[in-house]
């Protein structure tokens, strides 16, 4: 049976983010209503996209600024639903439009085309004649409104982190967990390591009584060789060492918090890499079920390490 790791010293956790977040924000003011959506999801970058209404575009290279220093990882989706909240204003009759219209009706009368003569309602009724009076808005305006717009998105940004960094905390908690899971593991190797360079002569030793009716009998100081070789192939003292130092290091990183989660995950790649090599020197059937734990748990953290900005 492993032997159980001596448990690791508590420490703080750092602040963490998650990438996964929903946030929601709304404001009006000068003579408009906003509503902000913003998603945001796992990411290996920060990826932006806006969906703004026509005449709004301006605000997409602003907000990219405000996102990318409050942000630094996730795949994050913002969508801006405006209407106003003063009365268009009147209908309006194009008079230039109007005046072609008449112009044309009273040209074919005079070639004496049957024609009905034309009524108000009719008139009204043609493309181009009854236009809204759309408001255009001068520079002033539009920059009060712009900065109104921007704040209310700041609003939801606050709000999106908020809910990321709950989640981070819950993810930290998790991750701690798993950081002691693997370092068991490793100490369970460690006393199994002992107990290696035994297994590999006792196996060799085996071999050599396999084949001692068809092959001369082999010195016993080229069996002391042969079995120095192999213990020394397959020492994994190196591999427990850089395991430690690489748990050790995710747990300075929990500790530090911030946008750790591209550090994290290439010290997960390489604890996967140094339990590839600890299986594969495995002469003991405890040390390889042990080495395969360990691979699945180091597995299990970097799935988590995953949702961590």
């Amino acid at each position: 049976m492993p032997k159980p790791a001596t448990a690791a010293p508590a420490h703080a956790l750092g602040i963490l983010a998650s990438m996964t977040g929903f946030a929601r924000a709304e404001g009006e003011g000068e003579g408009l209503a906003w509503s902000w959506e913003l998603k945001s999801v796992n990411g290996k970058s920060l990826d932006l996209r806006f969906r703004l209404p026509a005449g709004f575009d301006a605000l997409e290279l602003p907000l990219r600024s405000v996102m990318s220093e409050r942000l630094k990882r996730g795949s994050v989706s913002s969508s801006l639903t405006v209407s106003r909240t003063t009365a268009g204003a009147a209908l309006q009759v194009n008079r230039a439009v109007l005046d072609q219209v008449l112009a044309l009706a009273r040209e074919l009368g005079k070639k004496k085309i049957k024609v009905a003569p034309p009524s108000i309602d009719g008139l009204l009724a043609l493309r181009g004649v009854l236009e809204s009076g759309e408001e255009i808005p001068d520079a002033a305006t539009r920059e009060r409104r712009e900065a109104r717009l921007i704040a209310g998105c700041r609003k939801a940004i606050d709000a999106l982190e908020k809910m990321r960094r709950a989640e981070g905390a819950r993810l930290g908690g998790v991750l701690s967990a798993r950081l002691d899971e693997v370092a068991t593991l490793v100490a369970a190797a460690e006393g199994c390591a002992a107990t290696q360079p035994d297994a590999i002569r006792a196996r060799l030793k085996s071999l050599v009584d396999a084949l001692k009716d068809t092959v001369p009998s082999i010195p016993e100081e080229r069996l002391a060789q042969e079995a120095a070789l192999m213990v020394a192939r397959g020492d994994i003292r190196e591999e427990l060492d850089r395991l430690t130092a690489h748990i050790a290091a995710s747990r300075e990183l929990l500790t530090e918090g911030g946008a750790i989660g591209r550090r994290l995950d290439f010290l997960c790649q390489e604890l996967n890499r140094e339990a590839n090599t600890l299986c594969s020197k495995s002469a003991d059937v405890e040390l390889t079920r042990i080495g395969l734990e360990l691979k699945a748990g180091i597995e299990q953290l970097r799935e988590q390490v995953q949702n961590i900005e």
